[in-house]
């Protein structure tokens, strides 16, 4: 990766807050609480946990992997601790929390001036082991796309269920019950 491609990478991660803004406001509190079924989440446990990461995942292993190394493993990243911190928190407040935390996020990225030669520095990951600042870079941005397809994906299946024959022009519809 480039300098030309960290900015891409912070472009796109820059967008994330106002995509999902654009997709989930004005939408029914019954939109905002669907699901894909047991075990899945629904969009407002999606910005949740996207705000949580914010706080406690991206930022943070960047710096750890810059200052420690692989000397020390990342913390383990809680993907549900979100959902209990923003449990009750009204659509608008939590897509502001989450637009305020990923500037602050980006201001701190561009505070570590990262160069192209920083992006092969390795932290260790506790799963994974070793890992590259490129990989995890990487790794948050598509983390950002894995989500708002998921966003998209839950509203596009609730609102599949009634489009009748136009079900077989749908991929995304073919494994759903109709």
């Amino acid at each position: 990766m480039t300098n030309t491609g960290l900015a891409d990478l912070r472009r796109q991660l820059a967008n994330t807050p106002a995509v999902v803004r654009t997709l989930l406001t004005g939408l029914p509190a019954d939109l905002l609480t669907v699901n894909e079924g047991d075990g899945t989440w629904n969009p407002l446990q999606v910005v949740a946990h996207l705000a949580w990461g914010e706080r406690d995942d991206w930022i943070p292993r960047v710096r750890k992997t810059l200052e420690k190394g692989v000397a020390e493993p990342f913390t383990p990243f809680d993907r549900d601790a979100g959902f209990a911190l923003y449990a009750g928190w009204p659509l608008d407040r939590l897509l502001d929390e989450f637009a305020r935390l990923r500037a602050a996020s980006l201001d701190a990225l561009d505070a570590l001036a990262l160069e192209p030669s920083d992006l092969s520095k390795q932290g260790r990951h506790p799963e994974f082991g070793p890992v590259t600042l490129e990989q995890l870079l990487a790794t948050w941005v598509t983390h950002d796309f894995a989500h708002l397809t998921q966003i998209a994906r839950i509203l596009a299946r609730h609102h599949g269920k009634s489009v009748g024959p136009w079900r077989k022009y749908f991929s995304l519809l073919r494994d759903q019950p109709s």
